[in-house]
């Protein structure tokens, strides 16, 4: 029987596993922190019975990964769940841009954006047919090249220059807000896809929540991994190629500078040197509160969305963008808030419930950054203060400390260049392999990028199999 291991155990290495396992390989999971997870993982530090997640939080992508659904994770527990507002994105005058689920509801809030809106989203109707194009190496050879191609168009696009297809400032606020996802200057090119994907996919599944915490998507992927009798080693810090049991493949979840000190000489040089050039993002700073009543939005619907996205007008997220990629902390900063209680009253305590924020810092940030994200909060809901019974703050070194693939606070494994939407960690036809005969990257450093999806370990998977020569199960 053929074996694999697989080092790290985020939404990646996990999905990985279990593909492998239910191909009928003998796999071994070692994670070095005391339980699977990842970027997914969740908490009560605040309150009993208060949960918060440590970093993903909602999965428009997850729902709809290909990966994901092919493991049948809702026989093992997990359960998605969707807030009544998907997203939305307050300006100072008390208006908003309104994203639901639907194209045509979200299309009407727009007003005078309405035909715009439908036409960039016309590609929602086929998601299904396009996920697996999207969600993969772009250099692959695409299974509806035409849908790929009308999808594809606009994301080559600055973000900024996109947005000034819209004319009214809340499609246009709308639609910066989901484009900063990607952390990147909304001027540079293809800083348009990731926001093209989170709305098309969103569109056709909703911006979900797992219901018990993002910690319900790790587990349910262990349970399948376990189910296929693969085995599972927590509080096992791996720094050295010579720790590694033997396998017939070992697959990574881990960032290319972890790669590069764990296997040192024994990879190839063009490998080391391209794991040693590979560039790191923008940090997190992320402040979880425990809100009595909740937030006091001004905008009605920001009461009820399960996301909020705080920055103001289009200029001005494209402004704080700017700052941060460039090493300097806004005034004004872009602050994400996710509300999942909304989806998941399970979440909350009574009538205290947990708000989970972060915004853009400059990578590696070491300074205070709270006092900033709570005054965009009362910027768009005053008296919020009055109502936070409980705060705990993550600072970039923070996230660095619990999960080493979040160098300087790099929640998404690395900056969101062009190379690295292309090639992944290094120029080669397949991402997924270091040049180490059996030996594969399946970190979020890979394509198609981060998120709780899988489909990065989905890719080293396939890459593996056809290494061992053994069929997908």
């Amino acid at each position: 029987m053929t074996s694999a291991l697989v080092v790290g155990g985020g939404p990646n290495g996990l999905t990985a596993a279990a593909l492998l396992a239910k191909s009928g390989v003998r796999v071994t999971l070692l994670e070095a922190a005391d339980e699977v997870g990842g970027g997914t993982r969740s908490d009560e530090a605040l309150l009993p019975g208060l949960l918060h997640d440590h970093c993903s939080a909602i999965h428009p992508m997850a729902v709809t990964s290909p990966a994901l659904r092919s493991l049948g994770l809702e026989r093992h527990g997990l359960r998605w769940r969707l807030p009544e507002v998907d997203c939305v994105h307050p300006l100072d005058d008390g208006s908003a841009g309104v994203l639901l689920r639907s194209v045509e509801e979200t299309a009407r809030l727009l007003g005078a954006d309405a035909a715009r809106y439908r036409a960039l989203m016309a590609p929602a109707r086929r998601w299904e047919a396009l996920a697996e194009d999207v969600m993969g190496p772009l250099l692959a050879v695409p299974s509806h090249p035409l849908l790929l191609a009308r999808f594809g168009a606009p994301t080559t696009l600055p973000a900024g220059l996109l947005g000034r297809f819209f004319r009214t400032p809340q499609a246009r606020a709308l639609w910066a807000g989901v484009a900063a996802h990607a952390l990147r200057p909304l001027s540079q090119p293809f800083s348009s896809a990731i926001g093209l994907g989170l709305l098309t996919a969103g569109h056709r599944a909703g911006w979900a929540v797992a219901e018990g915490g993002s910690q319900a998507i790790a587990r349910s992927l262990e349970k399948v991994l376990r189910a296929h009798g693969g085995e599972v080693h927590t509080g096992v810090r791996v720094t050295d190629a010579a720790q590694l049991p033997p396998a017939d493949v070992t697959l990574l979840d881990l960032d290319p500078g972890q790669v590069a000190r764990i296997y040192g000489d024994r990879l190839p040089g063009r490998t080391r040197a391209a794991y040693g050039r590979f560039r790191r993002g923008p940090g997190a700073y992320k402040v979880d509160l425990a809100v009595e009543g909740g937030v006091p939005w001004t905008n009605a619907h920001a009461r009820r969305a399960g996301t909020v996205h705080l920055g103001g007008t289009l200029p001005e997220i494209a402004r704080a963008e700017r700052e941060v990629a460039a090493g300097r902390m806004p005034e004004r900063p872009f602050v994400l808030v996710c509300q999942q209680y909304l989806a998941d009253p399970s979440r909350s305590a009574g009538n205290v419930h947990p708000v989970w924020t972060y915004a853009h810092v400059p990578h590696g940030y070491d300074g205070v950054a709270t006092e900033a994200v709570l005054r965009q909060l009362e910027r768009f809901a005053p008296g919020t203060r009055e109502r936070v019974v409980g705060m705990r703050v993550t600072r970039p070194a923070d996230f660095a400390a619990a999960n080493p693939n979040f160098a300087g606070g790099d929640i998404l494994t690395g900056a969101e260049t062009v190379p690295r939407l292309v090639f992944g960690a290094r120029p080669t036809s397949d991402p997924y392999s270091t040049g180490l005969p059996g030996v594969f990257l399946c970190s979020a450093a890979t394509p198609p990028g981060p998120g709780a999806h899988g489909m990065c370990g989905a890719g080293a998977a396939r890459s593996a199999l056809r290494h061992l020569g053994v069929a997908p199960g």
